[in-house]
């Protein structure tokens, strides 16, 4: 987490790593991210990984492919007023990602919970679209229902170089869990970050340690 979601910084031999696993599994390395599939890219420059991105929004498979979209977006209303909402209160950021838009609390925590209520109350005027609305890390994000990470992953193992493998998955936010209800699907292996989950194979007690990790493995 850093202060807003343009300040993270990647660091090189994070990069590096990623790149050599890319090359060791021939291609089957993917990034599966709310971000935007452009938000990746940009994090993450030179490496263009396979990528399920905007919580399912956005597939590329494999590397390098034109990245295939998801048609569904929030209402123009609704999104002019989560923006709105979020220029009234000092510290929440407001990020839209096309397909969906999120509000980061992560300068003012203690908001949390009325941030949370205000999006659910806001996207009640809206029931006649099917709407998700996501608890994130210090996040409230609301998309369309439909897509999720859970969906990009079973999309992502349809298509070479992933079809046939079997899937390993790290991941560290509450948008994970759709991502690791679908790996039975794939005989797969599910690893959280900072907590332990039922039906995961094991967690990482820090990001820092999922990095190590991946040094020794590249």
């Amino acid at each position: 987490l850093a202060d807003s979601p343009r300040s993270v910084a990647v660091p090189q031999r994070l990069k590096h790593a990623l790149k050599a696993l890319e090359l060791q599994s021939g291609g089957a390395t993917s990034f599966v991210s709310g971000r935007s599939m452009a938000d990746l890219d940009r994090l993450f420059e030179p490496l263009r990984l396979a990528a399920v991105a905007g919580h399912g929004a956005e597939l590329r498979a494999p590397a390098g492919s034109a990245p295939r979209h998801y048609k569904a977006a929030i209402p123009d209303d609704l999104r002019r007023r989560l923006m709105e909402f979020a220029a009234a209160h000092e510290g929440i950021i407001a990020e839209d990602k096309g397909y969906s838009l999120a509000l980061h609390y992560r300068l003012v925590p203690q908001t949390g919970a009325s941030v949370h209520a205000a999006v659910v109350a806001l996207c009640a005027d809206y029931p006649q679209w099917e709407l998700d609305v996501l608890a994130g890390k210090f996040v409230v994000a609301v998309k369309p229902s439909g897509f999720n990470k859970g969906t990009g992953i079973r999309e992502l193992m349809k298509s070479a170089p992933f079809r046939g493998r079997r899937p390993i998955f790290i991941g560290d936010d509450v948008t994970d869990e759709a991502a690791f209800a679908v790996l039975p699907e794939f005989g797969g292996l599910g690893f959280s970050v900072g907590r332990e989950l039922p039906g995961v194979a094991g967690y990482f007690q820090t990001p820092g340690d999922v990095r190590a990790w991946l040094y020794r493995v590249a």
